[in-house]
């Protein structure tokens, strides 16, 4: 029997969400193309994979037995693609940076010690878990906690980054040197569960509704909006910069919140003999946070003014 490898893989996000719909959202395609596609694996293989209802998709008894196998037949074709990529082009290294993270003197200090070595970098969305296992990029340089299970990785620890409240330039918190928990006790706060990001629930501003909270698809730059205009805050790696190029948003340290990690990831059974070379250079270039001046972004109105 000729399994399409791809539609088992489309089983296997269908199985880990439970919805066609999210499930969909995950892959990149309509939701009526997926269901196809798992039509068609369930024609291959004779059986029904999936109870469907209203509430969602349920795996069947066939599907139950199916999924441990789908798995391994996924890594054992990955782990094959993998072998041959290395047995051809061993001198070569795709090193991925996850959103807010700076890996430029690590990636420069590896090119300079092989210089005849293919060192390329790759961005990779926090939506997009699978960069690794699908051989997409060989080592992962990213935040804790990770958007996939560790199993069969090598995690690697870097260092630890303090954290800061993102919010409106117009928050009554935005001059503050610094704050503690305490003082967001009237906001809803809710970790995200793939990233260290903590988001806060929207809320009205004045005479104006709160919006939906953030969905899963929405972008970052979608979720900034909605702390410029007020209507909710963040906490963030203070690492990550990204929003302080605006001018209606404020990065102010939060003192009393555990640091966040930042780790490299590799798959435990690469034989890439450039992964180890990799490890000691981001040991030493990202072992400790990057020095950066204070993190709010603007003067406190009594310091603009020359008083303390």
């Amino acid at each position: 029997m000729d399994v399409d490898l791809r539609l088992v893989r489309y089983f296997t996000v269908v199985a880990e969400h439970g919805n066609f719909g999210r499930a969909a959202t995950r892959l990149h395609l309509a939701q009526p193309s997926l269901s196809r596609q798992i039509q068609r694996l369930e024609a291959q293989l004779g059986v029904r994979l999936f109870d469907r209802s209203p509430q969602g998709s349920s795996l069947t008894d066939a599907g139950q037995a199916f999924l441990p196998r789908a798995r391994t037949l996924l890594h054992e074709a990955e782990q094959a693609a993998r072998t041959a990529r290395a047995a051809v082009h061993p001198r070569a290294v795709t090193v991925g940076c996850a959103e807010g993270l700076v890996i430029t003197a690590c990636v420069q200090e590896l090119r300079r010690r092989h210089p005849d070595s293919q060192v390329r970098t790759r961005h990779v969305d926090w939506r997009d878990p699978r960069a690794l296992a699908e051989g997409r990029v060989d080592a992962l340089v990213a935040y804790r906690p990770l958007p996939f299970p560790t199993d069969g990785y090598r995690v690697t620890k870097l260092h630890e980054e303090a954290r800061v409240l993102v919010t409106s330039a117009s928050h009554h918190l935005a001059h503050e040197e610094a704050v503690s928990l305490r003082a967001l006790s009237d906001e809803e706060l809710v970790p995200c569960v793939s990233t260290p990001v903590v988001w806060g629930t929207p809320k009205p501003v004045g005479d104006r509704p709160a919006p939906p909270p953030p969905a899963i698809d929405d972008s970052y730059e979608d979720k900034l909006e909605l702390i410029a205009t007020g209507h909710c805050v963040a906490i963030f790696p203070a690492g990550d910069r990204r929003a302080a190029v605006r001018e209606d948003i404020a990065l102010v340290p939060v003192l009393d919140i555990d640091p966040c990690e930042v780790v490299l990831v590799t798959r435990a059974d690469d034989p890439n003999p450039l992964l180890g070379s990799l490890e000691g250079v981001a040991r030493t270039f990202l072992g400790t946070p990057v020095h950066r001046p204070a993190v709010r972004t603007r003067p406190s109105p009594a310091r603009r003014a020359g008083t303390r």
